[in-house]
């Protein structure tokens, strides 16, 4: 576990998430109303509390805890970490409050991407109060003290349940996964969509992307991972690999494959081709980072599948 301090208001705790490091972080807003922005999963619970330890933040003085989607990498936790924070309130999108307050379809949902790997994952999901939910609406804001406002809005794409979150202090975005990945090696940046399962939609996602640069940020927070301040390059580099990302999984596509054989097809497909870049980028082909570009571009894969077959069957982006 490890914490980085970006400045004098806002520090990042590595989670260890699926015990890897730099995959997902928590950002601890120190304003008079402290704020969290997601706590991963469950099993990521004690490196949030260790991380808040180290910054000299006692669990009763948390007010807020933000979600910025329901993915259980990015709140699933949080029900367990409530139960130590008793004057916090979780701030979650109107589409994904019920799925807090009984999470069962949460829990079928990933036991069928995870399959036995679930427990160790993701258990326990605990069920939040609804009284502890706070819902914010497209353009809502939320004071945090006299100098910061945060203000909230709905960026579908990834999931139709999403929320970003703009600082007014550092003019920075935390996106959670709305325009998808930062992966970093030494110096190196690299910039991936995430298109995961089940509410993808790519003309959603850059409607969204869109809007991130009509607000002319300074910064942009990612879920996974890292903060970066190459805003314009960043959102450039996901919508030029959403459009490759579309592009490859349409011509690998076959209707007469089943749903499996399509997502193994799609995901080695978008592996090679991201990794080819990476390579000739000066990654070292053996870098533990394809670690994780196997299960990201793994799990892509089952969401350009779905909305492929959701749009066979008609279905408008929502």
């Amino acid at each position: 576990m490890s914490i980085y301090r970006i400045d004098s208001r806002i520090s990042l705790v590595d989670l260890m998430d699926l015990s890897l490091q730099e995959r997902t972080g928590s950002y601890i807003i120190n304003e008079e109303s402290l704020t969290i922005i997601e706590t991963s999963a469950s099993p990521s619970i004690p490196h949030l509390k260790k991380g808040l330890s180290k910054l000299n933040i006692n669990l009763k003085d948390i007010q807020y805890i933000i979600l910025t989607h329901i993915h259980l990498d990015h709140a699933g936790g949080a029900g367990l970490l409530l139960k130590e924070c008793p004057n916090a309130k979780v701030i979650v999108h109107r589409k994904g409050r019920r799925h807090l307050s009984d999470p069962t379809r949460l829990i079928r949902g990933a036991r069928a991407v995870y399959g036995e790997k679930f427990d160790d994952l993701f258990h326990p999901i605990v069920p939040i109060p609804d009284d502890r939910m706070i819902v914010m609406e497209h353009e809502e804001k939320l004071t945090l003290s006299e100098n910061c406002t945060l203000t909230f809005y709905h960026t579908p794409g990834h999931a139709n349940h999403h929320l970003s979150i703009f600082d007014p202090v550092s003019k920075g975005m935390f996106t959670g996964d709305t325009c998808g990945i930062q992966y970093t090696v030494g110096s190196k940046h690299f910039y991936i969509p995430s298109t995961s399962p089940n509410q993808f939609s790519p003309e959603n996602m850059k409607d969204s992307i869109r809007m991130y640069r009509d607000l002319e940020l300074d910064r942009l927070y990612f879920g996974h991972y890292g903060v970066t301040e190459e805003v314009s390059f960043a959102l450039g580099e996901v919508e030029r690999w959403l459009d490759l990302f579309m592009e490859k999984s349409e011509e690998q596509f076959s209707s007469e494959s089943t749903v499996e054989e399509n997502v193994k097809s799609i995901s080695a497909v978008l592996f090679e081709l991201t990794k080819s870049k990476m390579v000739q980028k000066g990654v070292d082909p053996d870098d533990p980072i394809f670690k994780l570009l196997t299960l990201d571009t793994n799990v892509s894969a089952m969401g350009i599948v779905d909305y492929f077959l959701r749009q066979s069957k008609g279905e408008k982006p929502s």
